[in-house]
């Protein structure tokens, strides 16, 4: 089903873990009736631990708090981790698509990528930021460069019931039916909308393996074809789709200025290879390329023109747009874009280096072979993907790594709205 544009939005762009754990800390310690929150990482570091804290701490105060982890993102937990989240009433759930036979994973491929955070019904946090120390500058060299929004207005009302509708899903497919429907009934929501907090139009958008397969992927397409000026994109993992790649030739031969940051210090060395394949034909069209080189790059933002912005978890990558579960918001609102596009360009001018055909040199050899190749699998593996295994949204869990697995949090716990 298309999802609709939400007006009357306000956004607030947050940069790297400095400025986003404590506002979401911050948001957990005011919590008062519910705290629902998806990750695919959670470490349990230093960050790791705060979490931890305040969302015991929300939890005693009374409200209902429910976390959920992606079951390969996340590795197994201390028993005292979960031991204190479950005894203060926290619901912690990981996203697993099966079981492990051998140890193995089969569904490697498949994860839950999203990163959300929903309070009290009223405020959600949309992006892509793990919590993990090495979204802090402190890390070190190696921490990440990243972004999330805080959002305020009528698109909070369709997070909170997206988020509702996921917990219930996941734990009907968990095999957990008798305490199902009593989730089902907890988690039904009224359709009930937030006043106005600010005038951006919004969209909510995911990616799933059923009903929403393509509908990132879809609305950069739509957006790079309608853009007029310009369009900045810069994505941790470059390696799309042809479709994708045609369309933002096309957009830079009509006149549109097209730029790309991309990762220059990769945390993974086969991505900054990936990438580059693809230089020497977005180069020859137009298309400006930057890399980024102050640290590891894992920000999935975008601005066109003036008004169109994205900022989410999805990266323009065959895990991305194939495999993951991923959320991004689509945001139509001149000061957000001024925001957004203000921050890329100082990372182009001072953090940055450009990529040009002379600095690459001809390709000839192996390097062409290699280039013409991955140029066609980026426009046949959407096609290919589909033949692969797919997952439920299934909840169980999450084991210590050490003696037992703990009981299923969810099972027995009282209703804290009741």
């Amino acid at each position: 089903m298309e999802r609709r544009w939400s007006p009357g939005n306000h956004f607030t762009l947050l940069e790297n873990g400095e400025e986003f754990f404590p506002r979401v800390f911050a948001s957990i310690a005011n919590a008062k009736r519910e705290v629902i929150i998806e990750t695919f990482i959670l470490f349990e570091d230093k960050v790791g631990l705060q979490m931890q804290e305040a969302l015991i701490a929300a939890s005693r105060r009374g409200a209902q708090v429910d976390i959920t982890v992606d079951d390969w993102g996340s590795p197994d937990f201390s028993e005292h981790f979960l031991s204190a989240l479950k005894e203060a009433g926290v619901r912690i759930h990981a996203f697993n698509p099966g079981p492990r036979p051998f140890g193995l994973r089969p569904h490697l491929l498949r994860r839950m990528h999203r990163k959300i955070v929903v309070i009290d019904g009223e405020l959600a946090f949309v992006g892509g930021i793990n919590y993990s120390a090495d979204h802090l500058a402190d890390y070190g060299p190696e921490a990440k460069q990243d972004y999330a929004v805080e959002i305020r207005g009528p698109l909070v009302s369709e997070i909170h019931r997206f988020c509702h509708a996921s917990l219930a899903e996941g734990l009907r497919y968990a095999g957990h039916k008798r305490q199902w429907w009593r989730w089902r009934k907890q988690f039904r929501m009224p359709r009930e909308v937030l006043p106005r907090a600010g005038d951006a139009d919004a969209l909510f958008v995911v990616r799933d393996n059923r009903r929403h397969m393509d509908d990132i992927e879809r609305h950069y397409r739509i957006a790079i074809r309608a853009a007029k000026k310009r369009i900045v994109i810069a994505n941790a993992y470059f390696f799309p789709g042809y479709r994708f790649i045609k369309e933002l030739k096309r957009a830079a031969r009509r006149g549109v200025d097209v730029r790309l940051i991309l990762q220059g210090q990769p945390d993974m060395a086969f991505v900054k290879t990936a990438a580059e394949m693809l230089y020497h034909s977005l180069l020859r069209s137009g298309v400006r390329i930057y890399e980024y080189c102050e640290r590891p790059l894992h920000g999935k933002v975008a601005v066109m023109d003036d008004e169109w912005s994205t900022v989410g978890s999805s990266n323009l990558d065959p895990m991305s747009l194939v495999f993951n579960l991923e959320a991004n918001v689509i945001i139509r609102d001149r000061e957000f874009n001024r925001t957004l596009s203000g921050n890329l360009d100082k990372l182009m001018c001072n953090a940055c280096n450009e990529i040009t055909l002379q600095g690459l040199g001809e390709l000839q050899g192996w390097p062409l072979v290699r280039s013409f190749l991955a140029y066609h699998f980026s426009r046949h593996y959407p096609r290919w993907a589909t033949w692969l295994p797919r997952h439920v949204p299934r909840l169980i869990p999450p084991a210590p790594n050490a003696g037992k697995p703990l009981a299923p949090v969810f099972a027995g716990l009282k209703d804290k709205q009741a």
